[in-house]
Parts: C-alpha cells; structure tokens; sequence
C-alpha cells in the first residue's frame, strides 16, 4: 500500500531540506534551553535571588529550571491539538517563535538588585514561555522527519532532531565558556550572561525561514485526503490509547534522568562541592558531550533492525552504569571526564531512537498529541526535579545515591520497554504491519 502511495507521491521537499528543517529547529529549541539550564546553576543564584544563603538561591534557582517541564504538558496539549487537526508546519512555526521570544526576553530582564523579588516572577514567567514552546517544538520536528521518511529509513531520518540535542548543548556550553574566557567575572555578571539569550533571535529568525519554505508532511496530507483527523485529540488519547501514553512515558524516564544528571547536576555539584573552576568543567563537559553526539547515528543505525530490542540493551547499561557513577564522578579529573563520557554516550544510544519509537506509539490522527505529551510528562517525573532531586540526595546521604536514582529509573524504563511492541514494521498511514499488507495485496 504504502509504496503504491509513495510512487504516486509529489515530491516537493528534498530529503535535505526535511532533515535540515528538522535539525536547525531542534538545535535551536535545545540551545534555548540549555542556556537556561547553565545559567540556573552559573547566574541566576547569585543575580535573581537573595544572596544571604547560597544554598537555598541554588536550589530556588534549580525550581524554576524544572517550570519549563511543567509547562511542556500544556504546550504539548495546546500544539498538540492544533498540529494533529491543521498541520505540523504551522504548529511548528509557532512553537519555535514561542520558544525564542521568551528566550530572548530573559536576556533583558532587570535583576534581583534592581526590582526584587518581581525580578524572580519574571524569570518564572520566562522560564513556561520556554516550556510552553518545547512542549509543541520537539514532536513536530520528529514527525517532521519521520513522516517524511521511507519505510524502511524511520529511524535514521528521527534522528537527526535527536541531533539538535548535542549541537545545541555544544553551542550553549561554548558560549558560556567563550565568555567566561574573554570576560573578567564582573563583566560576565553584568552583562556577559545576556549574550547568548539576545543572540538567539538571529537563529530563531534562520530556523523560522527554513520551516516556512517547507510543504507539509506527507503522512498527515494522506491524512488529510482520508479525513482521519479526529475533533478532540486529547480526548481520543485519553480514550483509546491511555496505554500508549503512559508507555511512552516509561519509556523515556531513564533518557531524562541520565542527560540532566550529567549535564546540570554534574556542572553544580562539579563546580561547587568538587571545586572545578567554571571554566574547566564547562570544558570538559563539551568534550564528553562529542561522545553523545557520536552515539546517535549508531543507535539509529541499529535501531532500523530492532527498536526496543536496542533500547533494552542501553537501558540495561545505564542501570548498572548508575552503580559506578559515584566513585567515577569523585576520581578527580579523569574520572569526572570518563564518568561524564561514559553516561552521554549511552544517553546518546538511548537518544537517537526515542523521537521515532514514542512517534510510532500512536495513529497519525493523534500521533503530535500523543508523542508530545508522552515527552512532556516523562520530563516532568525525570527531568524536572532530576537536578534538585540530585542535590538533595547528594548532600542529605551521599552521592552514591545519584547513582542509584538512576538504577532505579533505569528499571523503570527497562519494565516499559518490554509492555511496548516492536514498531519498526508498522506503517505510519495506515498503522499495519507491512508485511500484513503484502500478505493481503498478495
């Protein structure tokens, strides 16, 4: 069926241009994010809450980190909706803009010093500006991609949004390290940090050209042709596929530990109870974040032969890596970087398949609903409190028990992987095997 569709299909984007679409909005909505994620822990301490206790500024500053991931759900919800009844491209035009404008708004916000405590509810308000955005930004742009692909290239074409995830994380550290090196510590808190918030709207405006000259996806025009869109997706999520969703969420819980775990917390327990030098630990980081980049195309490449069967094995590595995390981390600087290098290139064999195996959970008349809010809701139980959860458990037993955090939300997803089906023979238009179909045209 689908190849009697797809010899007929007009082909009006270019290969490149689906993937390159799909990659620069990805890149951008994760440098916004991990922007905010450096500053929480390297800034906004010291700049939007009282300086009387450090301790307690870090952990505020750590708890509008996590309003981002309770934002996503409403985003997901919201452009969920309108992506699955009108669109993936105008869904995703107004997710990037929505997630850039409030980017950029960070970096003009007056400080503690200046306004007080409104200085705070403003970066909040910021902060669900950023979630709002990504809850509608990171599913569209997997369908973007896999909605676009060849049957039997899935994998391969969900994971370049996977992508923008290290290309983003390898920009934003870049930055902070760039200024930290050309600035004294006095222009870095003045003004230094606001760069990178206010340089977002040069890439906001380039991804907003790319996704505006693109057509749209060829799975949903099927869709569309065949009037399977459905009036309430939400409600029919709820309704017919409750199972796929929580699933979903199962399924990306130890992905999200593991990355915020290696990323944020690392930084603040490296730069505050370890004593790296800002500096150094936001070098070696982007050394190890080479190493996530390096291991997507892999599990992608895998994953064509056997999605859940790649995601067992990884999950399987990343308990058993929570058990050695510790001793790693405080090993002095090798270990740090080998303990760094070693959890983000199982992040990125985690990675590189999860946009296209949370996607192909779900028809194509819930399928941005479904996969944007499965995403969302496994950021809000992984992600979210991830770093503050870290941090709690670090000074209160020990930072042996960071490690076991992630064994135990390692199991978690290891137990959802195996209640899911294996979905690299369905087809997207019509959510059959492919082979059933042969059989049948046979």
């Amino acid at each position: 069926m689908f190849n009697a569709v797809a010899s007929s299909r007009k082909l009006t984007n270019s290969p490149h241009q689906i993937l390159f679409a799909s990659l620069i909005g990805s890149t951008i909505e994760f440098f916004d994010f991990y922007i905010y994620g450096t500053a929480s822990v390297l800034v906004f301490p010291k700049l939007f809450f009282p300086a009387s206790d450090p301790a307690s500024s870090m952990l505020a500053s750590l708890a509008t980190f996590a309003i981002a991931f309770l934002a996503r759900p409403l985003g997901s919800a919201m452009f969920g909706h309108f992506g699955d009844r009108f669109g993936r491209k105008k869904t995703l035009v107004v997710a990037l803009s929505t997630m850039g404008l409030s980017t950029v708004a960070i970096g003009t916000l007056p400080t503690y010093h200046t306004i007080g405590f409104v200085a705070s509810l403003l970066l909040a308000l910021c902060r669900f500006g950023q979630g709002l955005g990504l809850g509608g930004e990171w599913g569209g742009a997997v369908l973007l991609a896999i909605e676009n692909a060849p049957p039997n290239k899935r994998a391969w074409y969900g994971m370049f949004p996977q992508l923008g995830a290290p290309i983003g994380f390898l920009l934003s550290g870049g930055v902070f390290l760039l200024l930290s090196r050309c600035l004294t510590n006095r222009q870095f808190f003045s003004f230094g940090w606001r760069l990178p918030f206010l340089a977002s709207a040069v890439l906001v405006f380039l991804g907003l050209y790319v996704r505006l000259t693109i057509t749209e996806t060829f799975v949903f025009q099927k869709a569309l042709e065949q009037k399977r869109q459905v009036k309430l997706p939400m409600l029919s999520l709820f309704r017919q596929h409750a199972k796929s969703l929580i699933a979903g969420i199962t399924v990306c819980l130890a992905t999200f530990v593991l990355f915020y775990l290696m990323t944020i917390f690392a930084l603040s327990w490296g730069t505050t109870i370890l004593g790296y030098s800002r500096g150094k630990f936001l070098l070696m980081q982007l050394f190890d974040v080479s190493f996530f980049a390096a291991t997507i195309p892999i599990s992608a490449l895998l994953a064509e032969h056997g999605r859940r069967r790649v995601m067992l094995w990884v999950t399987l590595l990343i308990g058993i890596f929570g058990l050695v995390m510790a001793p790693m981390f405080t090993a002095g600087t090798t270990g740090a970087v080998l303990m760094m290098g070693l959890g983000l290139s199982l992040m990125g064999l985690t990675w590189g398949p999860l946009g296209t195996v949370i996607s192909e959970l779900f028809p194509t008349s819930i399928r941005y609903t479904g996969s944007s809010l499965a995403f969302s809701l496994a950021g809000i139980v992984g992600a979210s409190l991830a770093p503050y959860i870290a941090t709690w458990l670090a000074r209160s037993y020990g930072l042996q028990y960071v490690g076991y955090y992630l064994s135990a939300a390692a199991v978690v997803t290891f137990f959802g992987l195996l209640s899911i089906r294996e979905t690299r023979d369905y087809d997207l238009i019509s959510s059959e095997r492919l082979e059933d179909q042969g059989n049948q045209n046979r």
